[in-house]
């Protein structure tokens, strides 16, 4: 193979020789180990060997707190409330404080799996969790000090999702007042954990919907902003209405690690067979594993394969089938790179065809992870705005892969929900209109466009389609024919709109037009 490819035999050979069994979470994915019921697997019976007699559950072993104090006991408790409490008050992303924490309090297997369930469990079901301490707390909950509230939420959830017993989730919560110097609440939080205690998720979820809206009740019962709930709703349309709860547990769910296997360098059935994973049902590239920690694999370490969901794939690959018109000029455009995922897969897909990728990011350091993520790709990154990128047109393919509000992919972030508002929407709508004519503008006639989001608000996908149509030379193209026989993901003006619970994707939009000479009214 050409142009300084792995010959794909050498390079499954060579990793099966090394080949090692993925290892187990925390995953680096934003994942954890709750089942949509909220048991955890084999917790009861890791609860009761921890337990001992003292009833605070998990190691006893001491260890350094930040502040320089020791912790006598429970530290995956003491983990997760850290975590918590940094989310809620330093604005920390719970998927890369937690696995920092946890390296820094040296968890490991049992214990790091707890603390990961906790932590990622309270985040996504933050919204139901206030809904019952406000209910259950003698002051409102924005006037309970955080620290205190990190601790409520902590042991609401221990009470609500997992099988941790109520005596057990109670008393743990109070001593950990003791470890965070909140002594003196530990009435008040053994009070609202109490009564808290009183009822079960399905009870509360009944008491607190009551007789009112339907869809408040589904807000509550899969832990969405209400918001949120009615924008699921307006994507899948009225005659898709009974799927709206199985989009949202599916949205609310552990997603699986999903990897792609970089075209020149390893075949997915190659990477499947050194992972144990499964090839992906659409993506040609794509290999799935049910959990694990990527980094510990030996292709992904060395650049063959890299983590990227499966939706992701069939975007960057659109890009490459999609049909020119006109004689090639071996120049591609990704205008919204960063972090570079979809760069690298185009990459490898241009270096087949001896074209060459042009990435836009302005943000340095996003900039710099496009780098590393193509590095040895056929790849330029310019650090620039892409509405006034400076660069000269006549692209033969473009992605416009739009900053959004990434409501498509919150099963991976699990405090994104709660950090979000409507009011995010119309700003962001502006930007990735003047992104996708600024992509018009830069391909020449008889080019592809791709338009893309990480979301299935209808203002940042349909309706951009619509105003595309209508104001820059775009023609839309029927983009299901190049989803790999997808079914069930096709959206008005021919665009592919997937979901969680249909395709095991993020909700991703995606239309492809082709570029028109001049704007045809």
């Amino acid at each position: 193979m050409s142009g300084g490819f792995r010959s794909r035999s050498e390079s499954a050979r060579h990793l099966r020789s090394r080949a090692t069994t993925p290892g187990k979470p925390p995953s680096h994915d934003g994942s954890e180990h709750t089942r949509r019921d909220g048991h955890r697997r084999g917790h009861d019976r890791h609860h009761r060997q921890s337990r001992g007699a003292t009833g605070r559950g998990h190691s006893q072993s001491s260890k350094t707190a930040p502040t320089g104090r020791r912790l006598s006991r429970d530290v995956p408790r003491f983990v997760a409330w850290d975590a918590l409490f940094r989310v809620a008050t330093d604005g920390a992303f719970g998927n890369i404080i937690l696995p920092s924490l946890m390296t820094e309090h040296t968890l490991s297997g049992r214990d790091a799996a707890f603390a990961t369930e906790l932590t990622y469990g309270a985040l996504r079901a933050q919204g139901l969790l206030d809904a019952v301490i406000d209910e259950c707390s003698s002051r409102p909950v924005d006037e309970v000090d955080p620290a205190v509230l990190a601790v409520l939420r902590l042991g609401t959830y221990q009470l609500l999702r997992t099988r941790v017993g109520a005596h057990a989730a109670v008393d743990t919560s109070v001593g950990l007042c003791e470890e965070i110097s909140k002594g003196r609440v530990k009435g008040f939080v053994n009070a609202v954990l109490r009564s808290a205690a009183r009822r079960t998720e399905s009870e509360w979820i009944d008491y607190l919907a009551g007789n009112g809206d339907p869809l408040a009740r589904v807000a509550l019962a899969t832990a969405h902003p209400e918001w949120i709930v009615n924008v699921f709703r307006d994507a899948l349309g009225e005659s898709a209405i009974s799927e709206l709860s199985d989009a949202l547990i599916a949205d609310d769910a552990r997603p699986r690690v999903h990897l792609v296997a970089r075209p020149g360098e390893i075949t997915a059935e190659e990477l499947a067979l050194v992972t144990g994973g499964d090839q992906t049902v659409y993506s040609p590239y794509g290999v799935v594993l049910d959990e694990g920690d990527p980094g510990a694999i030996p292709a992904v370490r060395e650049g063959m394969a890299a983590v990227q969901d499966e939706g992701s794939q069939l975007i960057a690959r659109a890009v490459a089938e999609a049909p020119l018109e006109g004689e090639s000029a071996g120049r591609w455009l990704d205008l919204c790179a960063g972090p570079g995922g979809k760069t690298a897969l185009m990459a490898c897909l241009a270096r087949m065809e001896g074209a060459h990728v042009d990435a836009v990011e302005p943000a340095a350091h996003r900039a710099r992870l496009v780098s590393k993520t193509s590095a040895g790709l056929p790849v330029t990154v310019h650090t620039v705005d892409g509405r006034r990128s400076g660069l000269d047109s006549g692209y033969d393919r473009t992605l416009v892969d739009a900053p959004c509000s990434g409501l498509g992919a919150l099963r991976r972030r699990p405090e994104a929900r709660w950090r979000k508002s409507p009011s995010d929407i119309a700003d962001l709508t502006v930007l990735q209109r003047e992104l996708l004519a600024a992509g018009a503008e830069l391909t020449r006639p008889g080019g592809v466009v791709v338009y893309s989001t990480c979301s299935p608000h209808p203002d940042e996908t349909l309706a951009i389609v619509e105003w595309a149509d209508k104001n820059c030379p775009l023609e839309p193209l029927d983009t299901v024919d190049y989803m790999c026989g997808m079914q069930d993901c096709r959206a008005r003006n021919n665009a592919v709109q997937m979901w969680p619970h249909r395709h095991g994707t993020d909700a991703m939009f995606v239309q492809i037009f082709r570029r028109t000479p001049h704007l045809e009214r």
